[in-house]
């Protein structure tokens, strides 16, 4: 396998991030796993930490609200994104309902990295932001948005309705994507940041789900909802020339990320696997061809290799983000990847460990179900491979369907 070295910084931080994973998600993981919707009440001693180390400049949350380091002129950077990554895949290594749990580290932070002005990055610098985009009409084709605002003196007022909003109950603010002029389609879509008390917002019910289900998934109601007038993220205008770039830009942020939380939930289940067919006596060797070994080390190592593909994938992805390259496509590979690979490393994992993979005595079983999510919120599978194929080909939105 490739072994990439880390700066020191971010080794630092990301040995800090496996011990949290160790010490305090994996020990409560099946807890919480059957007690949805409860609070992890273990996760609050982790929220003064993680400022703490963000103050520092060696931050849990990383890429939270930080730009990244720019790049210089001589060379490049490894910034906040990648910090970031490096983080969540250790944390998912612990466990991936609760890593969307921990304060401060939503995927509406990554939102507001993405395009916030300095200004707000001040501002919002100690939130914690979950993000609200899918609607009851509408789940892949963010383009579909029908939730509105409208600016009335120096307030906007907000609304529409919010499903599966990751984190929509705990987290202090909310990055909403609404229509400013319906008329003018998605180039009219912006990204606001609503605080958790603003009036007019209230949670209507919290999803059960099949996994992730430390996590809270909420949905929300946004009814005559007022937010200042500067929480709009970027600019107010419609360029319907230029489209709704601007909110996208979020997706090539937050997609890299979700690609390492399935990387770092392959990486558990890998371990786990190579434990039980270890005990089991098969053995798995790097020094002979996989078809004159026993045939679960040959699927062990098949699975073993997707996964290195999909973590190379998301370190591409991320670290193109911190130097300021544009990364749609890559950002839409490394989520298709990885969240494929996720899926499919976790479900096989559970048929070749046979009854342990079947029953709770180990994770494998919950890390099966809570896989599945991580190939569909931040865009689909099937999205992913439509966006490829669109940037590959050169075609349109409107080119290719």
């Amino acid at each position: 396998m490739i072994n990439l070295e880390l700066p020191k910084k971010l080794k630092a931080s990301a040995n800090q991030a496996h011990q949290v994973a160790a010490q305090i998600l994996r020990p409560i993981s099946r807890k919480y796993d059957l007690a949805e919707h409860e609070y992890p009440v273990e996760l609050d001693t982790m929220a003064a930490m993680v400022e703490g180390l963000n103050d520092s400049g060696t931050g849990a949350s990383g890429a939270a609200l930080g730009r990244g380091d720019a790049p210089s002129v001589i060379g490049n950077a490894n910034g906040g994104n990648m910090a970031s990554l490096m983080n969540v895949i250790e944390t998912c290594w612990g466990d991936v309902g609760l890593t969307l749990s921990i304060p401060y580290q939503g995927l509406g932070n990554s939102a507001i990295a993405a395009v916030a002005t300095d200004e707000q990055l001040e501002r919002f610098g100690k939130v914690w932001a979950s993000m609200a985009i899918t609607e009851p009409s509408f789940g892949s084709d963010s383009a579909a948005v029908t939730a509105t605002a409208v600016l009335d003196g120096d307030e906007w007022v907000l609304n529409g309705e919010k499903i599966f909003v990751t984190a929509g109950e705990r987290s202090t603010h909310i990055v909403v994507w609404a229509s400013v002029d319906r008329t003018k389609g998605r180039a009219a879509i912006k990204s606001f940041v609503v605080p958790r008390d603003a009036p007019g917002l209230s949670v209507a019910r919290l999803e059960h789900k099949l996994g992730v289900k430390a996590s809270d998934t909420a949905v929300l109601l946004l009814q005559d909802c007022r937010i200042p007038k500067d929480n709009i993220l970027g600019d107010a205008e419609v360029n319907v020339e230029k489209g709704f770039g601007g909110v996208m830009q979020t997706f090539d942020n937050t997609r890299p990320i979700v690609a390492g939380m399935a990387v770092g939930l392959g990486r558990a289940v890998l371990e786990e696997l190579r434990s039980i067919l270890s005990e089991a006596g098969v053995e798995v060797s790097y020094d002979v061809p996989a078809n004159n070994q026993h045939a679960a080390a040959a699927e062990f190592l098949a699975l073993e290799a997707d996964w290195e593909a999909a973590y190379l994938l998301a370190l591409r992805a991320t670290w193109m983000a911190d130097n300021k390259k544009p990364n749609s496509l890559e950002a839409s590979m490394s989520k298709a990847k990885a969240g494929r690979t996720g899926t499919a490393a976790s479900l096989k994992a559970v048929e070749l460990a046979g009854t342990q993979g079947y029953s709770q005595r180990p994770l494998l079983e919950k890390w099966a179900r809570d896989s599945k999510i991580l190939d569909i919120f931040e865009g689909t599978q099937q999205i992913q491979q439509l966006i490829v194929a669109r940037r590959l080909l050169g075609k349109s939105s409107a080119e290719l369907k």
